[in-house]
Parts: structure tokens; sequence; C-alpha cells
């Protein structure tokens, strides 16, 4: 039988919290919401951190270790997925294009990684490529040799990065780099689909990226946004990959009624039990992916180690 294993993205960096009161903003609550995610079937959590009094998102290692030890005190199994993904936005000028504008969050690759060096999760992201974000002047910055060097980074940390693919020239990059043995196989790929301005979150854009894969050695995973999440995990297990769901890429179980991240894995379950594969638990997952089996007190124990 297929088995498919869940991410949930439990809070992202984007304004949901104005939007929904669902969305966790403080450590407690983005803890509560990996413990809830964990309980719904989620073998994976992907985490960010938010400023607690602001709700903006935040790169602060401090509010990243009060998750991580909240949810390890409660001696849960699930899989930690930190993002590295912030410190990589440029609002350029339009008269000026060297002026940065006041969304502008721009930090190298070393920087960008600073709470997985000292907390050093089962697994972090790292976004494969630049993209145009929304209709205005904002860029995401991932150069090529800002993934090389993330790649590089975080495989002498010992952590499973998450490549996260918002196009097709990502992904070409990506299968250069495990060509060239920077990135180490199978791969773990998450397609990221419907993302202003990436590949669109539709069955072409999919199949497309999972058939550039084909024969690569990757583990996959693939998301929608919005409306389009649910949709995307069906058409994810159709394909034969893994799926993700979460408050970070979608607010709604149906139209008008906010969700919580434990409704959006719930839901994810039932799709995935009923196309006929069955949810993977977190420690199977953790045999997939070759990452360690979870010991509370190992855990524990490298809390104290890394001084978090």
């Amino acid at each position: 039988m297929q088995k498919t294993f869940i991410t949930c993205a439990v809070t992202g960096a984007g304004d949901g919290p104005k939007k929904s009161p669902h969305v966790p903003v403080t450590p407690k609550q983005i803890a509560d919401s990996v413990i809830e995610v964990g309980n719904a079937g989620a073998a994976i959590a992907h985490i960010h951190v938010r400023d607690p009094e602001t709700g903006e998102g935040s790169r602060q290692d401090e509010l990243y270790a009060e998750v991580v030890e909240r949810v390890r005190q409660r001696d849960n199994d699930i899989i930690l997925n930190l993002t590295a993904g912030m410190g990589g936005d440029a609002e350029f000028g339009v008269t000026n294009p060297r002026e940065f504008g006041s969304m502008t969050d721009l930090v190298g690759p070393h920087e960008r990684l600073t709470h997985v060096c000292s907390l050093k999760p089962d697994i972090c992201t790292l976004d494969c490529g630049s993209y145009n974000v929304g209709d205005e002047n904002i860029v995401y910055i991932s150069t090529s040799d800002y993934v090389r060097l993330g790649a590089k980074a975080i495989r002498q940390l010992g952590v499973r990065p998450e490549l996260e693919v918002f196009d097709l020239g990502h992904l070409r990059y990506v299968l250069k780099l495990m060509g060239e043995g920077i990135i180490e196989k199978p791969a773990l790929i998450q397609f990221s689909l419907g993302v202003p301005y990436g590949a669109p979150a539709d069955t072409g854009a999919l199949k497309a990226m999972v058939d550039m894969a084909v024969g690569a050695d990757v583990i996959w995973s693939a998301f929608g946004v919005g409306r389009d999440q649910m949709r995307m995990v069906a058409q994810s297990v159709l394909l034969g990959g893994n799926v993700r769901v979460g408050l970070e890429d979608n607010l709604y179980l149906r139209k008008g009624e906010f969700a919580t991240n434990g409704q959006l894995v719930e839901r994810a379950a039932s799709i995935i039990e009923h196309l006929g594969s069955s949810v993977m638990t977190p420690e199977e997952t953790r045999q997939l992916l070759g990452l360690v089996l979870y010991d509370a007190k190992s855990m524990s124990d490298s809390r104290i180690a890394s001084d978090v």
C-alpha cells in the first residue's frame, strides 16, 4: 500500500493573524499548534516564529529555541522542520533600485541559518531560487551561490534540508547540485505551488515538476496555497508524493469558515485514506528520510548541550 506523510506549516510569516483568529503567534501558541497537528496525524511540523507583540514574522533565535523546547518538553515525536527562509526579502525602489524600501529584510545565507546552527532540528528549509513576490517591487533573493552555500552549511550541521522549489528553474538547479554531490540523495523536495509568482497550483505544473524529477532519487511533497490546498493534496497522492497543509498556506476549511491547523491535517488525512493510501507516522517518516529516531532523553540532552 502507498504511504503518505503529512507536513503542517503551522503559522508562516504573512499577515494570517490579521485575518484569522486561529493563526498562532506566541511561542506557546505555536508549540501548542505543533502538538495539535501531531495528534491529528501530521508527521512533520514546519515552523516559523513571530514577534509576540506585533504578530509579524521574525528571525529571532530565542523565539525558535522557546518553541522547540516547549514541544520537546511535551515528549512528542513529531519531526521539526524550521524555516531558514526568513531574511530574503528585498523591496527595490522604482527610480533608484539601489534604494531599498521598508519591506526589505535581507541577510546572507549563513545569517539565515543561525537558529539552525544552535538548535540542529531534524529538518530545515532551503529556498532554491529567487522569485518576484506579488505585484509590486519585492523580490525574494536566493541566488545560485546562496543556495550552494546554504546547502553546504546545512550538510555540515548534519540537518536534513527540505529543498523549497517554486518553479522549474529552481528544480533544475537542485538536480545540478545533486549531480555535484552537494545535495545528498535521496533529496527531500517540497514543490511550492500557487505562491505569487512561482509555478501555479495546478495539475500541469505539479506533473511537470514530478516528471522532471523522475529517476533523480528524490522524496517529494507538494502544497498549494489558498483554495487550492486540498486539491493539491489529492493531486500529490495520485502522483505518488507527500503533502503539506496548514495555516501558513490556507486559512479556511471551507468558504467562510476559518480552519484550525488540526482540522486541515484531519481533512488531508481523510483525502489520503479515501484515495487508497495510508498516513505515515512520525517514526515511519523518520525511517524514510533517514533521520535519527526520536528519543526524549537524547533530545533533552542535545538542547542542554547547545545552551538553548
